[in-house]
């Protein structure tokens, strides 16, 4: 996915992922770069590898209620992360498995976690 146009992504939730077959590069870091930049301040690329991030609740219930909303987008997407799920927090973790690493559909459920 060389030479991003950051236009025509802007608004990476209103997008749909894609299914990835394998086969493709990974984004490069200035790519991840820029597409890091449209996502919540609280996501983390790590080691160039996946996105992370932890949202905070006030119990078990409400963090439960998150995860589930969730997987609905993942199943919806067909591209589904990894959760870890614990009283009053939930960690999720997102990459291509084909690939492992991450990929524009990547950054596209993230920022559908987002909306939440």
């Amino acid at each position: 996915m060389c030479g991003i146009n950051m236009d025509e992504v802007t608004n990476l939730s209103s997008k749909v992922c894609i299914p990835c077959q394998g086969g493709v590069p990974p984004l490069t870091e200035d790519e991840m770069g820029e597409f890091i930049k449209l996502l919540n301040n609280n996501w983390k690329i790590v080691n160039s590898h996946h996105l992370e991030r932890v949202w905070v609740f006030d119990n078990f219930k409400q963090a439960l209620e998150f995860t589930n909303n969730a997987g609905d987008i993942c199943e919806e997407q067909n591209h589904h992360a990894d959760f870890e799920l614990g009283w009053g927090r939930v960690l999720a973790k997102i990459y291509t498995h084909k690939i492992d690493g991450l990929v524009e559909s990547d950054f596209i459920l993230a920022s559908k976690f987002d909306e939440i």
